[in-house]
């Protein structure tokens, strides 16, 4: 009688174990969520990506631009200069 009571005490400890587990939807449930956080998370990074490529070619846009003032500036400087030397004419 022993043997028989401690076996069906196994047995429904077993049945609760397995009957206590999260069902297939529920899994389902939470491999979704995992799956939608990781999508937001990579769309955010690709638009922080994005945003970040656009400062980078606004600087570079900027230092290209303040390159070429700086150029015009020393040939307008040179040409100045160069007109200068022959306002004097020969000596």
């Amino acid at each position: 009688m022993k043997k028989v009571l401690s076996f069906f005490a196994v047995a429904s400890l077993a049945v609760a174990v397995v009957a206590c587990g999260p069902s297939k939807a529920e899994i389902e449930a939470k491999q979704k969520a995992t799956q939608d956080s990781l999508n937001e998370v990579a769309k955010a990074d690709s638009i922080a990506k994005a945003a970040q490529a656009q400062a980078e070619a606004a600087a570079m846009a900027a230092k290209a631009d303040s390159l070429a003032q700086v150029a015009k500036a020393d040939s307008i400087a040179k040409a100045e200069e160069a007109a200068k030397g022959k306002k004097g004419g020969k000596k």
